[in-house]
């Protein structure tokens, strides 16, 4: 599942994205109008974390734009109390509202009990082609038969290759998701999580050539037709 969470706190929204990352959710995070709008038509997420208060608008601005052609999932995340704010957002077509502060696991139950009032809710896993990521198991599952076991940094890189399948993912972007906002990865480590992980591939059936490197870019992971 792949949530867009709009907040146009840097250290809030890396905190945020980590704590669902590892509730197996992938996070695309955006700070201000302009990118939430431009994130949401580029990264099709499945649901939405929209703050109220951001440069260049309001969550209110996203909301609209979103609401004009789509009906994912919206929850409004704010410092506000107001009714007047609940009402509007209720009223632009907003699903849930959640007031700052909040724990962690109060948002990520509320992220999956309004992915399940959507139908869109997975168990936490992902797919593509004849590749199944299941968070809950902590495993890769290739085709019908086969069944890889992983760490938790090889789920998080296979999370973000496989929600871009057949695409290049930067380098940079990889090692934010992987280790986190001010996690500390580097690109060495990167290389070795990499091999580790093709190591494994290989040892499930020929298939280490899955993760490709994109030169000067990062890596891609190339799927097949289930």
């Amino acid at each position: 599942m792949k949530l867009l969470l709009v907040d146009d706190d840097a250290d809030l929204r890396a905190v945020t994205s980590f704590a669902l990352q590892q509730a197996g959710f992938l996070v695309i995070g955006a700070g201000s109008v302009p990118e939430a709008v431009a994130a949401f038509g580029t990264e099709h997420p499945d649901l939405v974390l929209l703050d109220i208060n951001l440069p260049g608008g309001t969550g209110f601005d996203v909301c609209r734009a979103i609401r004009a052609d789509s009906r994912v999932p919206v929850m409004m995340l704010t410092v506000r109390g107001e009714e007047e704010d609940l009402v509007r957002a209720l009223e632009l077509g907003a699903d849930d509202y959640l007031t700052k502060p909040f724990s962690p696991r109060t948002l990520i139950a509320r992220v999956r009990a309004l992915l399940r009032r959507a139908g869109l809710e997975s168990g936490g896993r992902t797919r593509a082609g004849d590749l199944e990521l299941d968070a809950d198991a902590l495993c890769l599952r290739i085709g019908a038969d086969g069944t890889l076991r992983i760490t938790r940094l090889e789920f998080r890189l296979l999370q973000l290759l496989l929600a871009h399948a057949g695409q290049a993912v930067a380098t940079d972007r990889l090692l934010a998701h992987v280790w986190g906002h001010k996690g500390g990865g580097d690109r060495q480590v990167l290389k070795q999580l990499v091999h580790r992980l093709r190591l494994k591939l290989g040892e499930a059936g020929d298939l280490a050539n899955r993760i490709e490197t994109i030169p000067a870019v990062g890596y891609r992971l190339n799927v097949t037709a289930p």
